[in-house]
Parts: C-alpha cells; sequence; structure tokens
C-alpha cells in the first residue's frame, strides 16, 4: 500500500475483527443487538446463551489464552488486543467510523507506505503515530490529527521539512526523523519554539546536517526541550560538539542517549560563549586492518641483483563514502 489510509486497511483484514471469535456470527447471533462497553469485565458479563452460541468470557479466553489457535502473538501490540476484544464483544463499535475512535496509538511498520493521506485525519483520537521504515519523502501537516503527540518518522526519505511545518500538530511532544535525508543548511529554521512549542523529545540522527552554530541557535528556543539525538551527522565529528552542546542547551537532560550530569555541564561551563572554538572541519583517521584478494609479493621469484626481467606494478584506489 502507497498510504496510510490502504495501510490501515490491510492492518484490519490482518487482525481479523470479522472473523470467529470476533464479529457478528452464529455463536453470538442473539447478542446482534446488544450494546456493550469495550471495558467490561467478564465477571459482569455472564449471562444465559442459547445452545450454539459462546458467552462474552468464552470468546475472550479464545482471544487471550496462549494456546488457543485465535489467541494473537505475544509481541502484538496492546492496540491489537483492544481491537480484538472490542471485536468480540461490542463488534457493533468497530462499524463505520467507529474503529476510528478507539485508536489512541497507530503502529504501520515498513509496509511500503509514501503518502501520508488525508484519511488520517479520521482518527480523531489519535495521540501516536510510529510511521518507521517506510518511504515517506514529504509530511503534510494538514493531515495530521491535531491530538498527536508523538511522531516517529525514521528510516524514511523526508528531506524537506517545509510541508510539516505549515500546520503542526501543536501539543507534539516527540518528533523522531532519524536516518533520513535532512541537510543543512536550509531545515535548521523549521526546529523552533514557532513550530514546535511543545516539543520534549527531538531526534535527528544520521542525517546530513553540517551547521552546528546555526542549528543550536534555533534549536535553543525550543523551551521544553530535554531529549535530543543529533549522532551521525557531520556536525557530530566537531571536537568540542558535545560540550558546546551541553553549555548551550541548559535544560537539556540527554544528548545522544547519555544523560547530562551536573559534573559534566560544570566541565564545559562557558563554552557556548565560544563559538571561536567551533572548527568548520574534522579529521578522520581510518586504519586498514587487513585487506584480502591481493599478490603476495613473496609469491614471486626475487629477480638475481644484475639481471634484467620485466617490472610488474600493483595499484589500488581505496574510497571511502561518508
Amino acid at each position: 500500500p502507497s498510504s496510510i489510509s490502504a495501510a490501515f486497511q490491510e492492518y484490519l483484514q490482518h487482525l481479523g475483527l470479522q472473523d470467529f471469535p470476533c464479529g457478528f456470527g452464529s455463536w453470538n447471533k442473539s447478542r446482534l443487538n446488544a450494546r456493550r462497553s469495550p471495558r467490561a469485565e467478564p465477571a459482569g458479563l455472564e449471562e444465559a446463551v442459547p445452545p450454539g452460541e459462546e458467552t462474552p468470557e468464552a470468546l475472550l479466553e479464545l482471544l487471550r489464552d496462549q494456546h488457543s489457535p485465535w489467541a494473537l502473538p505475544p509481541d502484538c501490540s496492546p492496540q491489537d488486543r483492544l481491537l480484538r476484544e472490542v471485536a468480540a464483544l461490542a463488534p457493533e463499535l468497530l462499524h463505520g467510523s467507529g474503529v476510528f475512535q478507539l485508536i489512541k496509538s497507530l503502529r504501520i511498520l515498513d509496509k511500503g507506505v509514501e503518502e501520508v493521506d488525508e484519511g488520517l485525519l479520521q482518527f480523531q483520537q489519535l495521540e501516536e503515530l510510529i510511521l518507521s521504515a517506510n518511504y515517506i519523502s514529504r509530511v503534510t501537516s494538514a493531515h495530521l490529527p491535531r491530538t498527536l503527540k508523538v511522531l516517529e518518522l525514521c528510516y524514511n526519505a523526508v528531506d524537506d521539512l517545509q510541508d510539516l511545518c505549515a500546520q503542526p500538530p501543536p501539543e507534539l511532544q516527540h518528533l523522531g526523523l532519524g536516518y533520513n535525508r535532512l541537510c543543512g543548511p536550509s531545515q535548521e529554521k523549521h526546529l523552533t519554539m514557532d513550530f514546535w512549542p511543545n516539543l520534549v523529545s527531538l531526534d535527528l540522527s544520521f542525517n546530513s546536517l553540517t551547521d552546528l552554530l546555526e542549528l543550536v541557535s534555533q534549536l535553543s528556543t525550543l523551551q521544553n526541550l530535554r531529549i535530543l539525538v543529533l549522532q551521525g551527522n557531520p556536525l557530530a565529528l566537531i571536537p568540542a560538539y558535545r560540550g558546546f552542546l551541553v553549555d548551550s542547551l541548559p535544560k537539556l537532560s540527554i544528548l545522544d542517549d547519555i544523560r547530562i550530569w551536573p559534573e559534566e555541564r560544570q566541565q564545559f561551563h562557558g563554552l557556548a560563549s565560544q563559538p571561536e572554538l567551533m572548527r568548520s572541519g574534522a579529521r578522520v583517521v581510518v586504519s586498514i586492518g587487513e585487506m584480502k584478494g591481493l599478490p603476495n609479493p613473496e609469491a614471486f621469484q626475487q629477480l638475481e641483483v644484475g639481471s634484467e626481467g620485466p617490472m610488474i606494478t600493483y595499484s589500488y584506489c581505496v574510497t571511502y563514502e561518508f
């Protein structure tokens, strides 16, 4: 599927919400018109049922017992379990647009999604959207529910934030953009308080950001930012990189998955006022431990002194891509 809407429909089919022990069927036909709460406890569901039908608690047992052929795998999400149990206890709640109102967390990983379409707006209660390992290059913010608090887009092809920042969700607390194609200096301007007033966590790791000074000047406007990941960018090669960030962002608690302790902050105190220490270049030393498949000079017969013979020269080119 190329869109989120198509991927979600495929996800619903995979859950089998219309098949036994979920959905409507001969196993619960006397309860077709019953209205039940998706959070009702099994003890309160006991009732007499006609022969051939299953009690609500029996249906739940089929879904929850790890030995049942209808049980979900142990590593499934809480959202999967909720939808399956709702489909067993009160399947009428999932008809039409009802299914969209139940979902607060949506995870669509590695499904070939290229487009964040406007169908996402049907999820009016959505708080967490995980779209890792897809092929998304642009995100239209008008298609994102305003209730969103977590947006994870790692391992995609995002190379520009302009569309995302047109009307970003105002309550967003985490933005994950690791392993994408962002490069400076044009993208830093989108990472300010004007667009993300409640952002607590930001992951920009493994992109192509190079301008540390400009990035820090923008990130310093994010008053609620506590977690920042920048490792994997060229700017992280600057010798004073961590110290400059620690001193420039005094409210930061974790940088590159490492906690900032008071001792470290004291160690780098004053570095933010010395931007001249931020060199524009970095030296990378590469050591070759072993190379295979090359002719061994010792295998050739040594020419005697003064004898004439052909001179054979081998040359090699080694290329490193950063």
